[in-house]
C-alpha cells in the first residue's frame, strides 16, 4: 500500500496527499478495522499536532476528511490558529473542491445534482431521501472524457465539485442520477472496473490568507490512472 506524501508545506499548514485505503483519522473506525491511519502518520512526522484541533487528542490537525476509500488532498493546520482559519473556511464554503471521478455509462455533459441526503432506515448508509439526518446537498459535475470496455459498455471521467460537505455526498450523488462510481464498494455495481474506488480529491482552492489564493494539485494515483488506460478512449 501506498505512503502518505507532503506535497505543500510552510509555517501554517501541511498539503497531505492520502492514498487509497488510509483512514483520515482513527474516530468512529471499526475495531477489526486494521487499515493505517493518517493522523497517526503526521503526528509522528509534526510532533506540534498534538496540541492542533478540537480534540487533538483524537484528531490531531484534522480539519476535513476524505472517505477510507478515496484519495487525495488534505490540508493539516499546523497552529491553532490556522486551524480555526482553515476551519472557518470550511464551514463557509470558501474552499473549492475538485473531484475526479469514473463513473458507469455517460451521463448529461454538465450537470447540477441538488438532492438532499440523509440515511437509509435500519443502515449506516446514505441515501437521496433517506429520513434520519436529512441535510441538503448539492453537486455540480462535467464530462472530461468518456470510454468503452471490450464489452461495449460506456464509462465517463468527470470533474465535481461538492458545494456541500455530505458523507458520502459524491457518491451518494453520482449513483442517483445512475452513474455510480467505478469500484465503489458501498454504492457502486456488483461487477467492477477497478480494485479500488474510482474518486480521488484533485485540487483544493482557498485564500491562505485574505487576498492570496492558492490551488494544490494531486495527480491520481497508478491504479487509477491503469484503470483509465485499459478502456478505450471515446
Amino acid at each position: 500500500m501506498s505512503e502518505p506524501s507532503v506535497i505543500y508545506e510552510d509555517k501554517n499548514f501541511l498539503a497531505v496527499l492520502k492514498p487509497a485505503g488510509w483512514l483520515t483519522h482513527g474516530v468512529g473506525q471499526e475495531k477489526n478495522d486494521n487499515a493505517p491511519v493518517l493522523a497517526d502518520w503526521l503526528l509522528k512526522r509534526y510532533p506540534e499536532l498534538k496540541k492542533v484541533g478540537d480534540e487533538p487528542e483524537l484528531r490531531p490537525g484534522i480539519v476535513h476528511r476524505l472517505d477510507k476509500d478515496t484519495s487525495g488532498v488534505i490540508l493539516v493546520p499546523r497552529t491553532k490558529e490556522y486551524f480555526s482559519y482553515l476551519k472557518s473556511l470550511f464551514q463557509s464554503r470558501a474552499v473549492k473542491k475538485t473531484y475526479l471521478a469514473l463513473v458507469w455509462g455517460v451521463p448529461e455533459r454538465t450537470g447540477k445534482i441538488e438532492a438532499a441526503i440523509g440515511i437509509k432506515s435500519g443502515t449506516i448508509k446514505r441515501e437521496v431521501g433517506g429520513r434520519k439526518m436529512q441535510k441538503p446537498a448539492v453537486t455540480e459535475y462535467k464530462v472530461k472524457n468518456t470510454y468503452e470496455n471490450e464489452g461495449g459498455e460506456q464509462f465517463a471521467l468527470l470533474e465535481v465539485r461538492p458545494l456541500t460537505g455530505r458523507t458520502h455526498q459524491i457518491r451518494v450523488h453520482l449513483k442517483h442520477i445512475g452513474h455510480p462510481i467505478v469500484g465503489d464498494p458501498i454504492y457502486g455495481r456488483r461487477k467492477e472496473e477497478a480494485k479500488q474506488l474510482m474518486l480521488h480529491a484533485y485540487a483544493l482552492e482557498f485564500e491562505t490568507e485574505p487576498g492570496k489564493t492558492l490551488r494544490i494539485e494531486a495527480e491520481p494515483p497508478e491504479e487509477f490512472e491503469k484503470c483509465l488506460n485499459q478502456l478505450e478512449k471515446k
